[in-house]
């Protein structure tokens, strides 16, 4: 599978979550409390976990890789191109792993978010995205998703 492609997977995923945010008004930049402009034009700040374990570390270079060019820095979202990860709409609860793992195998169609429909990821296999999942949820952890 073709890096762009899981990347696309992913941002169908997230958007779906932005969306549904943007629509209620919360947990988006432009409606905190204090206005902050981010780098990159990511659309949340992130908090990152000062200790990563052995497989969110592996996961966190393959989102790196993979999915940081439309998900952004830490899965903070890239306006224009693709919701955060790291958002209370991706909580375990609502989008559970094998949400993200099936997003990656078949692509989503938009449904939470206005980035439009994320086609399947060539040549990302299940133990590479299930690193990504532990590492976004580490992530979501330090920000207060769980």
């Amino acid at each position: 599978m073709k890096r762009g492609t899981i990347l696309l997977a992913l941002v169908a995923l997230a958007a779906g979550g932005w969306y549904v945010f943007q629509a209620k008004g919360e947990g988006t930049r432009a409606n905190s409390k204090a206005a902050v402009t981010l780098a990159d034009g990511a659309i949340v700040a992130v908090n990152v976990p000062s200790v990563l374990s052995e497989q969110e570390q592996v996961g966190k270079r393959t989102f790196d890789a993979v999915c940081a060019e439309c998900h952004g820095t830490n899965a903070q979202g890239r306006e224009e191109i693709a919701p955060p990860l790291v958002h209370k709409i991706y909580e375990p609860g609502h989008h559970g792993d094998m949400a993200f793992v099936l997003a990656a195998q078949n692509g989503v169609r938009a449904h939470h978010w206005r980035f439009g429909n994320m086609p399947a990821v060539e040549g990302v296999t299940k133990a590479h995205v299930l690193n990504i999942i532990a590492y976004v949820r580490a992530l979501q952890r330090e920000n207060g998703i769980n």
